[in-house]
């Protein structure tokens, strides 16, 4: 049975030692049992320093709770890792590094990475298509050009012209009213890019709501295709709008702006990813979040090096 909570400080009080956090997110990990991550072998000792031995004569190999996950290497607590989970899935709009060093007592630089580790560990379920009444734009993240120096200024950099400079990131959402969001970087809007993502991410039985945009032409051929022409100032009409993910778009950039205030054009998926997840799990309990992510930090290792260079 895990532990469960219903806020940071009853968060706190579960955790209250190393140890804790270990048993927890063993787990977390093993539901079943522990089992060596080298051979698979469920005979395994736990010695008294709270790592492992497997009993298999050719294995034996020792191993961490930590062992090929985020944890890996990381000479910070688990229950500092604990308390950075809680603040990232629990905050709508996430926590900055600087913020996050703050809170639990690291350096800036651990905090960074600390949190690009855990957006790492994001996994988005994409297995079932979204289905019902599904919304679909686009939208540009990147810095005004008015807001830029002289110098590094770019004309023409409105809507998709940003996208051709290099400008800005391209980002297509898709959202299932009442249900889960998806986004992710586009390199251009036209139907040759964004047909197979909305193919690959929305049921044939959907209702899909887009703008006039001549890039989703194509979808009235294979999907039930509501418009809404926003060029003549149409923005509802009845059950026909587009404002769900288009609010999901607002929210997203005031994170940016207010929270990170930049986010590099290499890190801008697992931003996204931590946005998305934090969305389709806006109706778990706090402890439900932090031990969903737990479950997805296994095989999600990222070393600073890798961080940096990728």
């Amino acid at each position: 049975m895990f532990q469960q909570f219903n806020n940071l400080m009853e968060m706190v009080q579960v955790f209250s030692d190393e140890k804790k956090c270990i048993d927890h997110f063993r787990a977390v990990r093993w539901p079943n049992g522990v089992c060596c991550p080298h051979c698979g072998s469920t005979k395994v000792y736990i010695l008294g320093n709270g790592t492992h031995k497997c009993s298999e004569e050719l294995c034996a190999q020792k191993f961490s709770v930590r062992h090929n996950t985020i944890f890996e290497d990381s000479k910070i607590s688990l229950q500092k890792w604990f308390m950075a989970i809680y603040l990232v899935t629990s905050h709508k709009k996430g926590i900055s590094s600087c913020q996050l060093a703050r809170d639990i007592g690291i350096t800036q630089k651990s905090a960074w990475h600390m949190l690009h580790r855990i957006r790492a560990a994001i996994e988005l379920d994409r297995s079932v298509p979204l289905n019902g009444t599904v919304e679909i734009d686009e939208t540009y993240v990147g810095g005004k050009e008015k807001n830029k120096h002289g110098y590094s200024r770019v004309r023409s950099t409105q809507g998709a012209g940003s996208l051709s400079k290099d400008v800005k990131v391209g980002v297509l959402g898709i959202i299932e009213r009442n249900g889960d969001l998806r986004m992710e970087t586009i390199k251009r809007t036209t139907t040759a890019v964004i047909k197979p993502i909305v193919n690959a991410n929305v049921a044939k039985s959907a209702i899909v709501n887009t703008d006039e945009g001549k890039q989703y032409m194509w979808v009235h051929k294979e999907y039930a295709h509501e418009i809404v022409t926003h060029s003549n100032r149409e923005y509802v009409r009845g059950d026909v709008y587009t404002n769900t993910i288009e609010g999901a778009f607002g929210h997203f950039k005031r994170s940016i702006i207010g929270v990170y205030h930049h986010a590099s054009g290499k890190h801008i998926n697992r931003y996204l990813n931590m946005f998305a997840w934090r969305w389709n799990s806006r109706d778990m309990g706090e402890g439900q979040r932090v031990n969903a992510l737990l479950k997805s930090t296994v095989g999600r290792t990222l070393t600073y090096k890798a961080l940096i260079n990728d």
